[in-house]
């Protein structure tokens, strides 16, 4: 016994394909071939018995459903020919129904997907029953399915990058660099995130840095101070004074820097906060500081370094970021995958989620449909109405027509047992009178 849970396992059957126009245009064929036959069969059997029903009376049964075979088989000859083509190259009004008609076909299809089809309620109906989301998102949860989703989008994203025009993004880049960073003022703006910074003692972080750069450069390079002192004593002062004065003036230096350094409540220190404090208050406030910074703002936007700025950033960005999406293991692809992962999970276990999102698929869906179904059902008419008659009354003969044979031939069957069954109540009522 099957459970259900073997049930909802069971996988779904596979569709079957359909077949090719090959296919089609043999298996129309083949039927055609079948109904002629029966027509021509019918008309050999009314031959032989019509001549013989004289002497064999009961062949006049045999000539009746042959003779109702044959009006039958010829009648909807007729009927499926005429909407194709005229028959036998006659003429005869309302044959050839779909090549004569073919533009009032088309549009008739079109109102009617419009209006049966694509009316609100059908569409939003059936998205709010699929349940889009969850479905979305236990499709996204399959590695295999996130791995393929990824690839594409990396294919499609460098796509991009090859179409954009590396002058166009770079006339961007410069456009909003002028706008966003040179258009304000620069010197309050300074000013303020300086005050900021000062306020909350993060200027002595670089301080200190500078300090350990000096105290490093000073104890590594004793040379650098030769004869700074020296060269500025008399001439009549001993050489080995000089050497001394240098190497004491060396001493003192980095002695100051290493007790700079070591002090947080260095007098140096609180005079270097002083003076950031003022140059963070100038440069708010003091107009001729403001001038003197935007004077400097100007000529850097003077600058063709602004535009080669623009074009090194792009290019770095660029080739950053084709690097990265064409490498299948670079953090960039596997954070995407990661994140489609992320969100199919999501989507496929949170039931508040996966509801809102439904329900934007479904308004999105709503405002498509209510604003644009006449333009979406009108690609129909304009579609048959590009096509020519004849390619038109092709396509829809191999796909329609070889089941249109079957009329022939239940309209020869049919036209058989009707012609029989006349003949023999004629005949009945005959011998009763």
């Amino acid at each position: 016994m099957t459970t259900i849970g073997e049930r909802e396992a069971a996988p779904a059957p596979t569709p079957r394909a359909l077949p090719t126009d090959a296919e089609r245009l043999a298996a129309l064929r083949r039927m055609k071939r079948v109904a002629t036959s029966l027509l021509l069969v019918a008309a050999v059997v009314f031959a032989v018995s019509f001549a013989l029903q004289d002497e064999v009376p009961w062949l006049g049964f045999v000539r009746a459903a042959a003779e109702g075979a044959m009006v039958g088989a010829i009648a909807d000859w007729f009927a499926v020919t005429a909407l194709f083509r005229y028959p036998l190259g006659l003429k005869i009004p309302h044959t050839a129904i779909i090549p004569t008609r073919k533009d009032e076909i088309g549009a008739t299809l079109g109102a009617f997907v419009e209006q049966e089809f694509l009316s609100e309620e059908v569409v939003v109906g059936k998205l709010r029953s699929v349940g889009i989301a969850r479905r979305l998102g236990e499709w996204l949860g399959v590695p295999e399915n996130a791995d393929l989703l990824t690839s594409e989008a990396s294919v499609a994203a460098r796509g991009v990058l090859t179409l954009l025009g590396d002058d166009d993004v770079e006339d961007v880049i410069e456009q909003l660099a002028r706008k966003h960073l040179f258009e304000p003022e620069w010197g309050p703006a300074m000013g303020r995130l300086g005050a900021r910074l000062v306020a909350a003692d993060q200027q002595r972080a670089a301080i200190d840095a500078v300090l350990e750069k000096a105290e490093a450069w000073l104890f590594s390079h004793p040379e650098a101070f030769g004869s700074m002192v020296s060269d500025r004593l008399p001439k009549w002062m001993p050489g080995f004074v000089d050497r001394l004065v240098d190497d004491r003036a060396h001493r003192e230096v980095l002695a100051f820097v290493r007790t700079v350094r070591a002090d947080p409540r260095h007098p140096l220190r609180g005079a270097i906060d002083r003076w950031l404090a003022e140059l963070t208050d100038d440069l708010q406030h003091d107009p001729a500081m403001i001038d003197r910074v935007e004077r400097l703002k100007a000529d850097l936007l003077d600058s063709p370094r602004v535009r080669e700025f623009a074009g090194e950033a792009w290019a770095s960005v660029k080739a950053t970021l084709d690097q990265a999406l064409a490498d299948p293991d670079s953090e960039l692809r596997k954070g995407f995958r990661a994140a489609v992962i992320e969100v199919g999970a999501r989507l496929a276990t949170d039931e508040e989620l996966a509801a809102k999102v439904d329900e934007w698929v479904a308004d999105a869906a709503a405002y498509v449909v209510r604003n644009y179904r006449h333009e979406i059902a009108g690609v129909i008419t304009e579609t048959v109405e590009r096509w020519d008659p004849r390619e038109t009354t092709e396509k829809l003969e191999l796909q329609v027509g070889r089941d249109l044979q079957y009329i022939r031939i239940n309209g020869t069957v049919v036209g058989a047992l009707a012609g029989v069954t006349i003949y023999a109540i004629a005949t009945g009522v005959q011998s009763l009178v």
